[in-house]
């Protein structure tokens, strides 16, 4: 193969693709039979079967039981805008992952005392087994789930105090920020990393996606004058949203 050339089966996938991201198989129709891809494409079985699984793999298109390959449906993302943390009047967790204050959303939540697993417990910097706080949400909007997010919190801080349980008490509901001002920890730093990775099958399952669809993930760390009061990993469909971020220059 001549460098730079593409593989039979990716040009018969990029050739699909590009029909389907200008409408020309809009969402829901059937993709082209893997006879009829042969066929228009004058490649083998094999290619037209390989060129299908890219656009499965991709999440443009589904298998249907008995029926077909169709063109999956695509939401226009809309973004989240991250601008540091600023008293909104509700700083819900809900609000707090929000980049329009108009939108009416919604939480379920669970929380749960747990030993930190390695991985918590080095972002919060405790030892490996001590007791957290483990609070997973589930955020909705527009009719249906749209954000998952697994928080921990060190009891060594908040246990026996009126915030260890974030969605009970005088202080349920109200972001990290104000719940820890209450205990006089006074947060003065967030640090945030984002990163992308196939969802797990309990991820997309929450989020009405399907296994193995990309998501978004961004870990988020409060501290207060150093020390890690809080961490999270907020989870999206990657297909669904757009993190837009507006950073001030000084």
């Amino acid at each position: 193969m001549p460098f730079g050339e593409q593989p039979a089966y990716l040009r018969v996938a990029g050739d699909l693709r590009k029909k389907i991201v200008e409408g020309e198989l809009p969402p829901h129709s059937r993709l082209p039979s893997q006879a009829r891809i042969r066929e228009d494409y004058g490649v083998s079985d094999t290619v037209a079967l390989e060129a299908r699984k890219v656009l499965m793999a991709e999440g443009l298109v589904e298998g249907r039981s008995g029926s077909g390959t169709y063109v999956r449906e695509h939401p226009v993302p809309r973004p989240i805008f991250r601008a540091g943390y600023r008293i909104i009047g509700d700083s819900s967790p809900f609000r707090q992952e929000q980049s329009d204050e108009r939108v009416c959303g919604s939480w379920e939540s669970s929380s749960e005392q747990v030993p930190a697993d390695r991985a918590i417990a080095g972002r919060l910097r405790i030892e490996r087994g001590g007791r957290v706080m483990r609070t997973e949400y589930v955020l909705h909007a527009g009719g249906g789930p749209v954000m998952r997010s697994l928080s921990y919190e060190p009891l060594a801080l908040t246990g026996r105090t009126p915030v260890m349980l974030p969605e009970e008490g005088p202080l349920a509901g109200l972001g990290v920020v104000e719940r820890m001002a209450a205990i006089d920890v006074v947060v003065d730093n967030v640090v945030e990393e984002v990163s992308a990775r196939p969802g797990l099958a309990e991820e997309t399952a929450a989020l009405g996606g399907f296994p193995g669809q990309l998501v978004l993930v961004v870990s988020r760390t409060f501290h207060a004058s150093g020390r890690p009061v809080e961490t999270a990993d907020i989870v999206t469909l990657a297909d669904r949203h757009r993190l837009t971020y507006h950073l001030p220059v000084k």
